[in-house]
Formats: structure tokens, sequence, C-alpha cells
């Protein structure tokens, strides 16, 4: 094992990010010490480079982003069952502690790197035939819509739903919708590859934001609209075109995260028709749990996830990619 490794380090104070050497964490009573084999990319980790988005918990200001994270064992610490060295694993997005939930590369050391300290039950073991390039994903850009649609709108079958917003997480939720059994299923995105993903990933119609959404939407639903909106794009004229689209007793469901206020323009007609908002955030231990069985199991495929991968020192050009929208990518991940 080596003394020392590269990682994606941000100092939270002046937000500037490097990979630089630091020293192989020592893993204690109860940890795991992975070596990093893939970790993805989100908006998020450039949400926290730009400075939109701070650590609640940090102990110090420097921290290794990175909280989608695959590899292998490398070491166990003591008290460690139920794991072995060598074993493929993926890790949770993040755990609880005294209460609150903190999230790794964000609140601690992440994966952008080549080791990665967890917690022994944040380690989730994947099957043989999942790559690490897919399977570090699945926490966050795969969890996160999964939860949105299972526990926060519990979508069922032959329900219309919307999607706006197919980047990362809502080109997983149109195929996730899919494989819950709504119908149909309408895509909304301004970018004709993004409208033509949502078609591949199972959406019955992929529309223009510019277009008259409401109108194309009741059409396809004889009239009634939208049991569900899910809203991955996280700007007003997004929510304000989705309300629009719903049924009676429909919900707008709050994923794309912003900090901008929610306006309801007819507040009497969202009233009468019974419609509701439902906010939504992240993922529960349990829905990781459930889509690597789905995985296993082959009703969920995630090949298609991947956009590009890089290597650590290339970590800087990813976020810029992401950020800038290069090629549309669902998910970049950087392989240490």
């Amino acid at each position: 094992m080596p003394d020392s490794m590269l990682a994606g380090r941000l100092d939270v104070r002046t937000r500037e990010f490097a990979v630089k050497e630091v020293p192989v964490p020592v893993p204690g009573p109860g940890e795991v010490l992975i070596q990093v084999a893939a970790a993805g990319i989100c908006l998020s980790d450039v949400h926290l480079i730009e400075g939109q988005l701070s650590p609640l918990f940090l102990a110090g200001d420097e921290v290794t982003l990175g909280h989608e994270v695959a590899g292998t064992v490398a070491v166990l610490g003591d008290g460690v069952t139920g794991l072995a060295e060598g074993q493929r694993v993926l890790l949770q997005a993040g755990e609880e502690k005294d209460g609150w939930i903190h999230t790794r590369g964000v609140d601690y050391d992440g994966g952008w790197a080549q080791y990665a300290l967890a917690t022994a039950g944040t380690v989730v073991p994947i099957p043989d035939d999942l790559p690490f390039e897919q399977a570090c994903i699945v926490p966050d850009a795969v969890s996160t819509p999964w939860a949105s649609i299972v526990r926060t709108a519990q979508v069922r079958a032959a329900q219309p739903v919307g999607v706006w917003g197919i980047g990362g997480l809502g080109a997983h939720a149109v195929q996730l919708l899919r494989l819950a059994g709504a119908a149909p299923i309408v895509a909304v995105d301004p970018v004709p590859a993004a409208r033509q993903r949502a078609l591949d990933f199972g959406a019955d119609l992929a529309l223009d934001p510019a277009e008259d959404i409401a109108t194309r939407v009741r059409e396809l639903t004889g009239g009634a609209g939208l049991a569900f909106a899910f809203d991955f794009a996280g700007v007003a004229p997004v929510r304000e075109q989705a309300v629009r689209c719903l049924e009676r007793d429909g919900a707008l469901v709050l994923v794309g995260l912003t900090d901008q206020p929610l306006e309801i323009r007819n507040g009497t007609q969202f009233s009468y028709f019974g419609q509701r908002i439902l906010g939504h955030y992240g993922s529960e231990p349990a829905h990781v749990v459930e889509l690597v069985d789905l995985v296993r199991h082959h009703r969920l495929d995630l090949s298609r996830s991947i956009s590009g991968t890089l290597p650590l020192t290339e970590a800087a050009d990813g976020v810029a990619r992401l950020a800038n929208k290069e090629g549309n990518p669902i998910r970049l991940v950087i392989t240490p």
C-alpha cells in the first residue's frame, strides 16, 4: 500500500480546485479503505467549485470531491465483517451522523482520489458484470430520480407523467418511469439531442419547451393532463409550464434544486383542482440497493449513461465540460 495518492481537492474558502498529492487514509475500526476505480462528476461538484453550494459539516477548509464512487475493497478496519479485500463495491453518497445527513465529497472526503475511506455500512457489493463506470453513478444520478418516483411521487402503472430537463438525472428518470410502468411519458428539453435521448430512453413524446406544451399534453392524455410533472431543471419557467400541464390532484415534483422563489400564477385554480407541490432531495440507502438488484436481474441497463471517462489529473476539464454542457453529457466519470 503506498503512503501517498492523488486526490482532487477543493479549498472551500477560495474555491480553488487542484489535483494534489495527499496521504493515503488509514481505516479505523468499522471503516474500509476503497481503491477507487470510477467516480462520477455531478452538477453538485460544479456548484461546489463555483461557490453556489457550501458544506455544512466539513471539518477544515479542504475536501476531496466526489460522492459517486465505485471500486474494490483494499483494507478492512478492525471489526468489519461481511466484506472481503478485493470485493467489488460502490459507496453510498452519504450517511447519517448525529441525526444529520453528511454528504460524501462535500462534508467529508469523497472519491475523486486513488483511495477513499468509507464507513462499512455505506459499502454496497455490486455484481461482477456491472462495470465500475456504471456502478459509481447509481448513488445520486440514478438513485435520486428513482427515489423521487417511488418514494416522493409514488407513481403507479399507467399514470401519465412529464419530465422537464433530460440531463444527468432527467434521462434516468425517463428510463426509470418506464420501468415503473408510467404511461404516457412526456419529456421536455430545449436541446434536440436531449429530446432524442429521451425517446431512446423510453419517452412517448419529446417536446421543445417553446411549443404549446399544455395543449400537446392534453391531446396525448385525452384532455386529462399529467398525474406528475417532474422538474429536473430547477428554473421558474419550467415550473410554471409544468403546473399548467397537471390534471386534477396532479403534483409538481421538485427535484432540480434552486434557491429562487417558487410562484404559482393562478393560485385559485391550483387550489380548486387540488393540485400539489412535492419537494424532493436525494435518496435513501435502500434505493441504491434496489437499483443494484434491478441491474443484477437485468431489469435496468446503464450502459448508455456514461458519456465519457477521463483520468483524475483531468478532473478540472471534466468539470468544465459538464458546466458548459459540452457534448450534452449524461455522466462523465473519472477513472483514477
